[in-house]
């Protein structure tokens, strides 16, 4: 009996070694938090044990929601972007984070909290935002537009109304080799900053007019060849970063600007147009605008909640750790303390001097997080369905919106 009894002993102190072996599990759908985790956090939290698994982007959700309806093989720690988060935290799976949150509440972006929170509660926190803006050529501003001043061009751009008056000045100085965006899905986040209220509104679907302004925009844009005629991310679309995109007679086209977010500067322009230092400006454009981020979240039975809480609360508070990070990466950190001290010191050669934490900073603080939901992902992809078969003439308005509104009422019952 006594030596059963030792026997169950090691045997649990195996299994529990072996728990521990296994550490902390996340997942994530692209490397930027593992980075942050084996270059900084593991270093500071040497007795914590990682365990690291990337999921490729397009098979995360159907994963994520295998494990976690079961509850079995279940990730302690895992990465959403903003319309997951919120629909991960409507369904009731997701750890509570308020009490971290209300520890430095001061220091956030208030958007990226919002995102984040469901009846009241915050579910999914951020290190980082991600507003975006509009990146022009200084080449081609000086040349069509008389200046490349920053402050002049937002003149030029301050609102839709100019926006398209000024696509059509570039147009007609140049002949029609000069278009104001390769896409006119570059103008699809912009104008989602610039509703009013959300895609669900009381329970039933909500066509904002500034959605509705992005189809009548759209159209005018792609009648009078005031873009590219390239859909968004194609390889016409990063051509043309270059000045190597051409239209369907194999002319060359100038492309005037790219709207990105924070990482399209270095991880678009500088990779897809090297050869361009210093020929790039950045303004806020005609309104300021989201482009989703990466929130972080744990899954509400960790067996390891004290360690998971730890964990995302140092990645998103940590003041030293979002310092050195932002630096590295030439990212916003979601501390607004920082984020202002990193003002004064960060400057872009690419985009002659001008400093973009200014800039983004500012933007993040006029974005409106309660205008993302759940449903956001389904509902904007067919939406883009309609706002380009009415752009492209293959359908009138009144036909792509009741089609549009047909599919969200079969998929979602809306």
């Amino acid at each position: 009996m006594k030596r059963l009894f030792v026997i169950s002993i090691l045997f649990f102190i195996v299994l529990s070694g072996c728990a521990k072996q296994n550490g902390i599990i996340i997942w994530s759908f692209n490397d930027e938090l593992q980075d942050m985790i084996n270059n900084h956090y593991n270093m500071a939290f040497t007795d914590v044990k990682t365990n690291y698994t990337a999921v490729p982007a397009d098979q995360f959700k159907e994963k994520l929601d295998t494990v976690l309806l079961s509850g079995k093989k279940t990730p302690d720690i895992f990465t959403l972007d903003a319309a997951s988060v919120s629909h991960y935290a409507e369904s009731g799976l997701l750890l509570d984070l308020t009490d971290i949150y209300e520890k430095t509440k001061s220091g956030f972006f208030p958007y990226s909290v919002d995102i984040g929170t469901h009846d009241g509660r915050v579910y999914g926190m951020s290190w980082h935002v991600c507003p975006g803006a509009m990146f022009y050529r200084r080449s081609l501003a000086r040349k069509y537009l008389g200046s490349d001043d920053p402050a002049f061009i937002q003149t030029q751009f301050s609102d839709f109304g100019k926006f398209l008056v000024t696509a059509e000045l570039l147009n007609r100085r140049s002949s029609g080799s000069c278009v104001v965006v390769s896409s006119c899905g570059d103008l699809y986040d912009v104008f989602l900053g610039a509703r009013a209220k959300p895609w669900i509104t009381d329970g039933s679907l909500n066509i904002d007019p500034a959605m509705e302004l992005y189809m009548d925009m759209s159209k005018t844009i792609y009648d009078n060849r005031l873009d590219g005629r390239v859909n968004h991310k194609s390889e016409g679309w990063y051509a043309g970063l270059s000045g190597n995109l051409k239209d369907e007679n194999a002319n060359p086209l100038e492309v005037f600007s790219y709207f990105l977010p924070v990482c399209g500067l270095n991880n678009i322009i500088k990779v897809y147009a090297p050869d361009s230092l210093g020929d790039w400006g950045m303004i806020p454009g005609p309104v300021s605008n989201n482009w989703c981020g990466t929130f972080i979240s744990a899954y509400k039975d960790t067996e390891n909640p004290e360690v998971v809480l730890q964990m995302i609360e140092w990645l998103t508070t940590d003041a030293d750790f979002l310092e050195k990070w932002a630096k590295e990466e030439g990212r916003i950190v979601n501390n607004r303390e920082i984020a202002n001290r990193m003002n004064d010191s960060f400057y872009d050669p690419f985009l002659r001097g001008q400093n973009v934490f200014t800039i983004f900073t500012d933007i993040a603080k006029n974005i409106n997080g309660s205008l993302v939901q759940g449903t956001d992902k389904r509902i904007e992809l067919l939406f883009r369905e309609a706002a380009a078969a009415f752009a492209r003439g293959s359908k009138t308005k009144t036909q792509a919106l009741s089609d549009f509104r047909a599919q969200v009422q079969r998929e979602l019952g809306l």
